[in-house]
C-alpha cells in the first residue's frame, strides 16, 4: 500500500526542499543523486509545469507536489 499525499509548494517556506510528509525526509530539488526522491511524474498545461509526482526513496510514499503557478508569478517579477 502506497502512501499519497499532496503538497502545496506556495505554503512551504525556506529554500525549496519538501519534507515528506510521512517520514520528514528532506528532498532538495537541486539534488542530482537520486538518494533520496525520484520524479515519477511531471503534469503540465500549456507548456507550464502544473504537477510534479515524486517518490521518497525511504518510505515509498507518493508525493504531488502543486503550486508551481506561484513559482512562475515570482519568476516574472524577478
Amino acid at each position: 500500500l502506497l502512501l499519497e499525499y499532496k503538497v502545496d509548494l506556495a505554503k512551504l517556506y525556506g529554500s525549496g526542499d519538501v519534507p515528506c510528509p510521512e517520514c520528514g525526509t528532506n528532498m532538495y530539488p537541486a539534488d542530482q543523486t537520486g538518494n533520496t526522491y525520484s520524479i515519477k511524474d511531471i503534469k503540465t498545461r500549456r507548456d507550464r509545469l502544473e504537477e510534479l509526482v515524486i517518490q521518497c526513496h525511504r518510505c515509498e510514499s507518493l508525493i504531488h507536489l502543486a503550486g508551481f503557478k506561484l513559482l512562475d508569478s515570482l519568476e516574472r517579477d524577478a
